[in-house]
């Protein structure tokens, strides 16, 4: 089965074209990135204006980067939530007048959803049941995968994501835009054990994240070193930050995958792209002996592929959308209709 899957939630204007949820044929980014810098983050308008002029350039570049023709597409999928909610409804508007013109089976996506299906592609054998950890600009979650349309929220985040948390950071650092990446970067030449910033771990057997705390903590250490005209290390503020984020989301991730006695744990979302939360996640699963899977960083961020995966098991149980589908931009982990 070749769905043809659109992905437009934020900044991101992506098609691809998968077989059967597990094998890419063709997925085609064009990235909105050098054009949000010079605002610091996301602008909803500017994204969606030029969803509008790139999309249909990017669907004919993906089926001829696939050598395939409009006859051979079983079925049109897209995102139809969360994100932003002009940006979503380019991509759903589009989809759903190809689906109309050419008789072709509709299929709206969980974008959340298409992250953890993200690991399907990288990891052609992996099945469920496995934990995900969920980690993105707007998500910190802990997901049980119990089957291919069973989503079971373990754990979220109270207030800011870790992503959040580190696009606020980057941008009083002066790293820029997009955070993830900037901090990751810079950390690899700070000494993470420069700044004692504080690891939130909530109440006992919590699962939940809250980021708001250390981000207040980073904010006061920058402050209270400016008050004081004192020179500021940004590479050991990144780096400490980092270790600090990162020592929450691994230490909660091996709590739950030892409580729900998960055989196998992965990682999902833009934030898993991140080399040191890959690193320390795998050496402490296999302190547990439960293995780690996660997708190239390409599949980690906003793409069509993690949609038309998701697209594929909806599909298999019938769940399939009409022609009055709308954006959705608080869809939840789990909502499927």
């Amino acid at each position: 089965m070749k769905i043809l899957s659109i992905e437009s939630s934020c900044d991101e204007t992506a098609v691809a074209i998968v077989e059967d949820g597990r094998k890419i044929l063709t997925n085609q980014i064009y990235t909105q990135i050098e054009i949000h810098k010079a605002y610091g983050g996301v602008v909803p308008e500017i994204a969606s204006r030029n969803h509008v002029m790139k999309m249909p350039y990017i669907i004919e570049d993906a089926l001829k980067d696939a050598n395939l023709t409009w006859q051979e597409i079983d079925a049109i999928a897209v995102t139809k939530g969360p994100g932003l909610v002009g940006a979503l409804l380019i991509g759903v508007s589009q989809a759903k007048a190809m689906a109309y013109a050419l008789n072709k089976p509709l299929i709206g996506v969980n974008h959340m959803h298409g992250h953890i299906c993200a690991n399907f592609l990288q990891h052609p054998d992996l099945e469920p049941p496995f934990l995900t950890l969920v980690v993105s600009g707007g998500h910190s979650h802990l997901v049980m995968v119990e089957d291919y349309q069973t989503f079971k929220v373990l754990g979220k985040t109270r207030d800011d994501a870790a992503g959040e948390a580190y696009d606020k950071i980057s941008r009083v650092l002066g790293l820029g835009y997009p955070g993830g990446p900037a901090i990751d970067k810079a950390a690899k030449t700070g000494n993470k054990e420069a700044i004692a910033f504080p690891r939130i771990m909530l109440e006992k057997d919590s699962f939940d994240f809250s980021f708001s705390g250390l981000k207040s903590s980073v904010l006061n250490y920058l402050n209270g070193k400016k008050m004081k005209k004192e020179p500021i290390v940004v590479e050991d503020v990144a780096a400490s930050f980092q270790a600090a984020v990162i020592d929450v989301l691994v230490a909660k991730t091996i709590h739950c995958a030892q409580t729900v006695h998960a055989p196998k744990i992965c990682i999902a979302g833009g934030v898993s792209a991140n080399s040191q939360l890959r690193e320390q996640l795998t050496k402490a699963a296999k302190a547990i002996d439960c293995p780690v899977y996660y997708p190239d960083p390409v599949l980690c961020t906003d793409n069509a592929a993690m949609i038309g995966s998701s697209a594929y098991y909806n599909s298999q149980a019938h769940e399939y959308s009409d022609l009055y589908l709308n954006a959705n931009p608080g869809l939840k982990i789990g909502d499927l209709a």
